[in-house]
């Protein structure tokens, strides 16, 4: 194979790749064998009038003796290599019979993976998941959006996929691990599309990922695995040797010697019990702030300008940040969700969250993106849930400043930032049901959030021409960007501190920032523990 990177191709380019890689590569199209797209993406920045352009890495395939001709040719090309068209094989673990079967808390993307790991390996995980199957979930959270009871146990963030089957369905992450491909091979066979192999900004929105989450648990399920819904760990069992056994819902115990938690950001209960129990945690930094939309035609226009709305072209995101040049403290856009909604996240009673959620299409036609304003412990305390009781305080104001109704504070940017409130002369109508309520967003936010803001916003208009016109929207209040604690682990092993058998894992252990991420973090959880299992002969 030869591997062609930084293709650089107008958008409106009508050739095939076959086309333009034989081209690149000096060759009649007739002799190419074959073409994979490694990776696409789309460059919107504009030199002296330039195109957008689309970037490519392709994968060509040759005929032996040819191959060896062309890399001679352009040998002094920096951007044509020839590469091994077989993946590296890994190092095989053996199907494990063991005396007890490991338990997986939180079916959330690293309690999924960690699952799916364990099943392949013959270890017939059982998976305990506090929330409902993604079907029913998907009704109780429609019945809360139409102004229906919060059920505690099965919404937003509990439940079947965890918070981000409910989200934009990003699959961008910040890391760079072996395993990523792994987890990608693993969505597009249940059913995400075989694009996310290859775009440089992936996602699965949520209509295609409540049918991926369903087909991950049955495949754990025919390799021998136990998937429990409505069957929420409420304490462990922790003896000289560590775990050994686990409640389930205050009445069951499950004995067990190994306990992998992929409990997620908002089990603040599990949290509770955790700390009780002596796990090692300690308190982090996070963030929060609110969400704010504009009409994505506006996002459009300004990254793409006259070529917005052409139907090759993606919808637009974007990605702003900011520091305040006399504190220091950051800001930035987080989970921007293009054609998509700001959706109510609320987990506990009487409390409003925020979070974005988009389809697969994006079609909405309106953009939304949290806010967000660094946190840090010094903001709230030494104690190590004192961050987590921050942003419950939080959210209970947001709820007395709805309405008391789970309806959101919502406010215009101009109104925030003249320190008015009261407009409803919105820019776009508010996604957020059940509904809203016009309110001062100083109310339910603390001054170092609402003050960094306020900096923040005539910033981010100088980067988006009328990001901060008057009308635009912001919803209240967004909190559960992240843990705001972390149960502490050892790095290589992923066992809990001074806890053997327990393995943290995930955003909600502070291991994670999304679904990609918690995913191999799962992954990877289960390896180490297979690969001890290996070490120790404990098969």
């Amino acid at each position: 194979m030869i591997r062609i990177r930084n293709l650089v191709v107008p958008f409106t380019e009508t050739a095939s790749l076959e086309d333009l890689a034989a081209k690149r590569l000096r060759l009649p199209p007739q002799q190419i064998a074959g073409v994979v797209i490694v990776r696409k993406a789309v460059d919107a920045r504009r030199y002296h009038g330039a195109p957008i352009n689309f970037v490519y890495m392709l994968d060509v395939k040759l005929d032996k003796k040819l191959e060896k001709k062309v890399l001679q040719k352009l040998r002094r090309d920096r951007n044509v290599e020839g590469i091994s068209s077989e993946a590296p094989k890994a190092v095989p673990l053996p199907n494990f019979h063991l005396e007890k079967r490991p338990v997986v808390v939180g079916f959330g993307p690293a309690g999924m993976f960690a699952a799916l790991t364990l099943a392949r390996h013959g270890c017939e995980p059982i998976v305990l998941e506090r929330g409902h199957d993604v079907d029913t979930r998907h009704e109780d959270i429609q019945k809360f959006w139409r102004g229906g009871a919060l059920n505690v146990q099965s919404n937003v963030q509990f439940g079947e996929g965890g918070a981000g089957t409910f989200s934009d369905g990003k699959l961008t992450t910040r890391i760079n691990d072996v395993h990523m491909k792994d987890v990608i091979e693993a969505f597009v066979a249940a059913g995400a599309p075989e694009e996310i192999r290859y775009l440089h900004k992936p996602h699965i929105g949520t209509d295609i990922l409540r049918t991926v989450v369903r087909n991950i648990r049955k495949e754990i399920i025919r390799l021998g695995g136990t998937v429990r819904f409505g069957a929420q760990v409420t304490d462990v069992e922790l003896g000289a040797e560590g775990l050994e056994a686990v409640i389930i819902n205050d009445s069951e115990r499950l004995e067990t010697d190994v306990a992998f938690f992929g409990i997620g950001h908002s089990a603040r209960d599990t949290y509770h019990m955790l700390l009780e129990r002596g796990v090692a945690m300690e308190a982090k930094p996070f963030a929060m702030g609110v969400r704010i939309e504009h009409p994505q035609e506006f996002i459009d226009r300004a990254q793409y300008g006259e070529d917005a709305g052409n139907p090759r072209l993606p919808v637009a995101d974007y990605a702003l940040t900011y520091k305040d040049p006399a504190t220091g403290r950051g800001a930035y856009s987080f989970c921007m969700c293009p054609g998509g909604f700001v959706v109510a996240a609320a987990s506990e009673k009487d409390r409003v969250v925020t979070n974005g959620m988009s389809n697969y299409k994006r079609d909405s036609g309106i953009a939304n993106s949290a806010l967000l304003v660094q946190v840090a412990p010094a903001d709230f305390g030494q104690e190590v849930l004192s961050g987590m009781h921050l942003q419950q305080k939080l959210e209970s104001l947001a709820f007395d400043l709805g309405g008391r109704n789970y309806f959101a504070p919502v406010q215009t940017v101009g109104d925030f930032l003249k320190g008015t409130s009261g407009s409803q002369d919105f820019l776009t109508k508010p996604t957020y049901a059940p509904g809203v309520t016009p309110a001062d967003l100083h109310r339910c936010l603390p001054d170092f959030i609402t003050k960094t803001l306020a900096g923040a916003l005539p910033y981010f208009d100088r980067k988006i021409s009328g990001f901060a016109d008057a009308g635009a929207v912001m919803t209240g209040v967004e909190t559960r960007s992240s843990a705001p604690c972390r149960i502490r682990r050892d790095r290589a092993t992923f066992v809990a501190e001074a806890t053997p058998g327990l393995y943290p894992m995930g955003e909600g252990a502070g291991y994670a920032g999304g679904i990609m991420s918690a995913a191999v973090d799962g992954m990877k959880a289960a390896l180490a523990f297979l690969a001890e299992n290996v070490h120790t002969n404990k098969m």
